[in-house]
């Protein structure tokens, strides 16, 4: 689409050069991916929980109820709250987290691409959000999903047994008991699924948004929804050992594993390759949701981060004229 490649230099009939990709600035990238971030973390935190559920069961031996049991037992016994039981730190974990992926994939991004039209090769995509990934992992997600963790499983307790009454309480308490260690268990693991998922997940939704963009066309909230939940589809089935392994080693027995490579190995001569996709229906539930709310919302966010900028600089302008 170049303009070589046209019969007439005439401009009306010359065709217009590959749009540059947009560039995205560090500090609307954090804003809308941390805005981002937490409304798909309550929009669909009932899934996280159903998963962890599931995943807790296996662990214990018992057997794995489906997804629909644990929602009607959970709320027969806790209510409709009941489903959000750890939701506060996963919400607050989400925002910032998604706030890190997405300033750190921008930056990474503007760092490698091409300098003339600020494309990605694959190779460079991939480790760019893989790069991302454990950025998010050590710096939000451990902490979080830990906590998170925690919160779920103390939540199945009768309410006279329970040891946390909520976000700030329980990880004072975890920090108290355990030390700092104590809300990053799984440390590894967790980078490792990040890596993983966002090396994935952004680099799915980034080559389909560069194929449905090539034409210098903008995409809908539709299709960009549609874009974000196959990164979604794909990431689930990809990375879902990670998960698995995670939360393992996050839960209250984790003392029975000696790290990543144990438990990984573990669980496949005890449980089968299988167990690695236990959960894999609410999982995968929440990342088409998730994939699909993120990356439509973030893509709001910096539209309207930017047509914000834009009036800024005209109102700045205007008075400019008027006080000259």
């Amino acid at each position: 689409m170049s303009s070589a490649t046209t019969t007439s230099t005439s401009p009306s009939s010359a065709k217009a050069p590959p749009a540059k990709k947009r560039q995205e600035k560090p500090l609307n990238s954090l804003v809308a991916g941390a805005f981002a971030g937490a409304v798909e973390g309550f929009a669909t935190y009932p899934t996280e929980y159903v998963k962890t559920q599931a995943q807790f069961a296996v662990a214990s031996g018992a057997k794995p109820p489906g997804p629909f049991a644990i929602v009607k037992e959970t709320v027969g016994r806790n209510g409709v709250r009941g489903l959000y039981a750890g939701c506060s730190a996963l919400v607050a974990g989400n925002a910032v987290k998604a706030g890190v992926r997405f300033l750190s994939y921008d930056s990474i991004k503007l760092a490698v691409a091409d300098r003339q039209t600020g494309q990605l090769t694959l190779p460079r995509s991939i480790a760019a959000g893989f790069l991302a990934g454990l950025c998010e992992g050590a710096f939000a997600v451990a902490p979080s999903e830990a906590i998170k963790t925690r919160l779920i499983e103390d939540g199945k307790k009768p309410k006279s047994e329970r040891l946390y009454k909520g976000l700030i309480s329980g990880s004072a308490a975890i920090v108290r008991a355990e030390g700092i260690r104590g809300i990053y268990k799984g440390l590894v693991p967790t980078m490792a699924r990040q890596g993983a998922n966002s090396a994935v997940r952004l680099t799915t939704y980034s080559t389909l948004r560069a194929l449905a963009t090539k034409d210098g066309r903008k995409t809908g909230s539709v299709e960009t929804f549609l874009m974000g939940a196959a990164a979604g589809v794909v990431t689930v089935y990809l990375t879902m050992p990670f998960d698995v392994v995670k939360t393992r080693l996050q839960s209250a027995n984790s003392a029975r594993y000696t790290g990543m490579l144990n438990c990984f190995t573990t669980v496949l001569k005890e449980e089968g390759v299988l167990r690695f996709w236990k959960g894999t229906t609410p999982r995968l539930t929440r990342l088409i949701l998730s994939g699909g709310i993120v990356f439509t919302i973030y893509e709001n966010a910096l539209n309207l981060l930017d047509t914000l900028e834009h009036k800024a600089v005209d109102v700045v302008k205007d008075n400019g004229v008027v006080k000259a």
